[in-house]
Formats: C-alpha cells, structure tokens, sequence
C-alpha cells in the first residue's frame, strides 16, 4: 500500500468511526453527511467520492463495525483461554454488542436502507457461520460439546442463550450481569443438573 493509499485509508476509517458515534447517537435520518464531513474534518465531496450516498456509508460503515467485532471473536477463540472461558468472553462480547445493534436498528427506515437486512444475512452466512462452525469445531474437540450434535441444533441453542442473555444486560445492571457469568456459563454446558462427575 503506497502513500495515497494509506492516507485514503487512514481517512476512510476516521469517516467510519464518525458516522458510527453519530448515527449509532442520533440514528440516520437525523444525521447529515455534511455533519459527518464536519467532524470528520473532510469535505462533503470526499464522502460522496467514497461512498456515492448517506445510505451506502451507512452500510459500509455498520459492515466494517461487524468485521472488526469478529475480528474480536476470532482473536477471543485463538487465544490460551479454555474453552468455556472463551464462550464466556464470546457471549459477553455478543451481549453488548446486540444491545448496541437494537438500541440503533429501530430508528433506522428500512425504506431507505432496504439493502441492508440482505447484506446482513448474506454476511451471516458466510463470515458468521464460519467462525461458528470452527467454533463448534474446537467445542467438540475439547470435549464441551457432543460430538453428535450438529452445528444446526448448537447454534439453535447458542443463538437463544446468547439472545435471552442481551435481553437479560439490557434490563439488568451489567456489572451484575458479568458477575453471573460464571454462572450463566455454567448452565449453558451443564443445565440445572449441574457437572455430572461432580455428584459422583
């Protein structure tokens, strides 16, 4: 990447990082793209050569947001931690990050943006289910979850949890809601029941 390159770079993301804190602030039809611009400190023509219109911005911008939290999700699944504890970090990165996505999505006009919920499931099958399946993957090998269970039926089960637990941080304090976790993980490998080699 050359000079001009980076500098376009550098540009595109500050755009990103802007348009995020004012549209995910305001929500999209109250925001302009001469406000974005202005804080941006670039001129409005700069954003329409990036990007062609508000709603294109918008999509891209929430695009780049999904890549860089499973970026997160990658690095949290790589890492030295077991695999509950990763689970753990998983789901708590999730929690937050569907309280950010429903505190936005009601504000934004499906007319306008009516690419948007397409884009989403096309990136849901192909990026999400990915990470998904190599998480299943290493669950299995780890021993934490049944190697019979298919990755249909895990993610039925992980997708509910991880719902009911973003419904649960919205309406709980959530310093008291990361304290459960444990707990919460808990019941998400063992149920009620408990570990059953611990009752032996």
């Amino acid at each position: 990447m050359n000079g001009y390159e980076r500098r376009k770079q550098k540009k595109i993301e500050n755009i990103y990082s802007v348009s995020f804190q004012l549209f995910f602030k305001f929500g999209f039809q109250k925001v302009s793209v001469n406000e974005i611009a202005q804080k941006a400190n670039v001129s409005p023509a700069t954003i329409y050569n990036y990007f062609g219109t508000k709603e294109q911005l918008y999509t891209d911008m929430l695009m780049n947001w999904m890549d860089k939290q499973l970026e997160q999700y990658e690095n949290i699944l790589d890492s030295e931690l077991s695999f509950p504890e990763k689970t753990k970090e998983i789901m708590l990165l999730e929690a937050k990050n569907l309280n950010i996505l429903s505190d936005e999505f009601p504000r934004s006009p499906s007319s306008e943006l009516s690419g948007l919920m397409q884009m989403m499931e096309k990136y849901n099958e192909q990026k999400v289910m990915h990470f998904f399946n190599k998480f299943v993957s290493l669950g299995k090998q780890a021993g934490y979850i049944h190697k019979d269970q298919t990755e249909e039926m895990t993610m039925f089960y992980f997708t509910m949890y991880k719902n009911e637990l973003g419904r649960y941080w919205e309406a709980s304090d959530q310093e008291r809601v990361t304290r459960s976790m444990d707990q919460l993980i808990g019941l998400f490998f063992y149920g009620l029941v408990g570990q059953v080699q611990d009752q032996k």
